[in-house]
Order: C-alpha cells, then sequence, then structure tokens
C-alpha cells in the first residue's frame, strides 16, 4: 500500500531534482562501517553554571543542514558524493553527571578505536563536554593540541561548584591529559573572565589571543602561527568550538550572550583554515541553546561551520 504526497520527517520542505541538500550525505550508522566523517551527538547542558538548553542542540544542528545545499560556489565544490555517517546520541545518565561524563569519554574513545579512518564532529551540549571528549581523543590519537574558540577561558576551579561548563581546560591541564602549552584560545572578551583564569592560563604556558588580538593580527595570522607551532608538537590537533565566541548579534542563541565578540564569517574563515590542515583530527560545537534562538540563527552557522570545515578536509585529500 502506498500513499501520495508524502515526504520523510525532516527532509527539506521543497525538494528541487537539481538540487542536494546537506543532510542528504548524513546517513545513519548501519552498526558496522562508518565514513571518514562522521557526527555524534553530547546532549548534556544540566552541567552549565547557567540556564541552558543546549541539550537540543544536536538535532536543531542536523535539521538545519536540510536548509542548506551541498555546493561551495567559491571553489566550485559539491559535497553530493560524500558521506557522513551519523552515529547518533551518547545516551545520558538523568542525575549522574560523572556517569554521564563517563559515557562520554567511554563512547567516543571507543568510536575512535573502531573506526580510526574517521573524522568525529561531536555536538555539544554544554563546554563541559570537551572536558571527555579531549581526554578520549588523547587516549586513541595520543598528544593532543587544542584550539579554542570562545569568549571564556573556562579555566575555573572546580572547588566552588564541582565540574561544570566552566572547567573543562582547568580539569584537563590540571590532570595532566593537556599540555598547557599546547593550548590556544581565540577570541576572549573583555568582561567575560578574570584576572585570576588568565593568570593561571599564562602560568600554564596557555596561549591566549583577545578580541582586540583578533581584530588588529587578523584571524588568519593567527590560525597559521598556531598551527605552525602545535604541528611540530602533537600528534594530532583538536578543534573546539564554544559558539559564544561569537558577537551576540550573529548568535543569539547562547546562553552567555555578550557584545564585542567575534562576526560570523571571522569564524568560518578561521574553521576553513584549521581544516585545511591534515593534524586537525576532529572538532566540538558546544554552548548552543535553540530555546532561546531567533529563526535558528546560530544552528545555522553551526551547520555552515560544519559544511565548510568538510569542504576544506575535501580540498585536502584531492
Amino acid at each position: 500500500m502506498s500513499l501520495s504526497h508524502l515526504k520523510k520527517s525532516g527532509d527539506a520542505v521543497f525538494v528541487d531534482s537539481s538540487v542536494t541538500k546537506a543532510n542528504e550525505i548524513v546517513t545513519a550508522w548501519d552498526g558496522k562501517d562508518a565514513s571518514n566523517f562522521s557526527l555524534i551527538g553530547v546532549p548534556l547542558s544540566k552541567t552549565s553554571i547557567s540556564h541552558s538548553g543546549a541539550s537540543f542542540a544536536p538535532a536543531s544542528i542536523r535539521k538545519m543542514l536540510s536548509s542548506y545545499s551541498t555546493y561551495h560556489i567559491e571553489d566550485g565544490i559539491d559535497l553530493k558524493t560524500l558521506r557522513v555517517t551519523d552515529f547518533g546520541d551518547i545516551t545520558m545518565h538523568v542525575t549522574d553527571f560523572e556517569e554521564s561524563r563517563n559515557r562520554i569519554k567511554s563512547t567516543i574513545a571507543e568510536l575512535l578505536n573502531q573506526f580510526k579512518d574517521t573524522m568525529p564532529i561531536i555536538l555539544g551540549g554544554d563546554h563541559g563536554i570537551s572536558f571527555p571528549s579531549i581526554a578520549a581523543f588523547t587516549e586513541a590519537r595520543g598528544k593532543i593540541g587544542v584550539i579554542q574558540f570562545d569568549a571564556h577561558h573556562d579555566l575555573r576551579n572546580i572547588n566552588d561548584g564541582g565540574r561544570s561548563n566552566g572547567t573543562p581546560f582547568r580539569s584537563l591541564i590540571d590532570e595532566g591529559i593537556l599540555n598547557g602549552e599546547h593550548l590556544i584560545q581565540i577570541g576572549l572578551r573583555n568582561f567575560s573572565n578574570s584576572a585570576p583564569y588568565t593568570e593561571f592560563g599564562i602560568n600554564h604556558g596557555v596561549t591566549i589571543y583577545t578580541m582586540r588580538d583578533v581584530r588588529e593580527l587578523g584571524i588568519q595570522k593567527i590560525i597559521i602561527d598556531s598551527l605552525n607551532r602545535l604541528s611540530q608538537e602533537v600528534d594530532a590537533i583538536y578543534i573546539s568550538l564554544d559558539m559564544d565566541v561569537l558577537d551576540q548579534a550573529f548568535a543569539p542563541g547562547c546562553p552567555a550572550i555578550g557584545p564585542g565578540g567575534m562576526d560570523s564569517q571571522t569564524l568560518i574563515d578561521g574553521i576553513c583554515y584549521l581544516a585545511s590542515h591534515p593534524k586537525v583530527c576532529g572538532m566540538d560545537i558546544v554552548e548552543l541553546d535553540p530555546t532561546i534562538d531567533f529563526r535558528d540563527m546560530t544552528s545555522r552557522i553551526a551547520a555552515h561551520v560544519i559544511l565548510n570545515f568538510l569542504v576544506e578536509k575535501v580540498k585536502l585529500n584531492r
């Protein structure tokens, strides 16, 4: 039996036979094989120190992929033949946050060990998910360098409230998982941090680029200098993208919005420069709350980040 005029839920509203939508290159994991690129959702935001619905972001970002085509007009590249494996979402424990972090670490480690050729894009979740995610990458890929786009250091101590979305990089450094000299922070903003945490970063060798640096030096120079240094010292490079690095005008769907941030094109350019380097092996996208977004503006940028990342990797592997 069949019913007329139906389309699968989640597909693009309008179908044009000459256009491939980006969601069409994403296929659910079949329990066996994985493509060279993959998505995995980490819907944890209960550990946020502010109100956050970031746990809804994985679904929102996936949905926004259906709003865009696979064609990159500037480089003449069409991603329509690319395949991206969607592993689904890691199931979070309802009340035990330590168990949730354990599940994140073990699942991502298993993914990386079983599918050594796949490059995961991790959809958070608040920034607390980066602690177990990067720990898993370190176990599976060796010495890791991290380039963090963020308005905040996320170097808070854990004594005043335990592990949260403000503590991931403090925890990684304190536990010896990440060498502070291998952490580069880009986009730090005025009135979003405190002197003690800037001092902690400096004392542990963290490279800190403020928004003034981004404006005066330019994102290309910052990324090239960062890659040149890290590539000599680490086995692999991980991108951690906190969407609140963006100005509130571009990313209203962030729990910690504020003025003076990065514009969306500067962020996309930075991601493209990074993705073009062979040692960049994965990325997380965090701190996006669809419940407070406006017309999915922030989720749309996240979808663009993913697509531009994929284009640069395709160019690299030609």
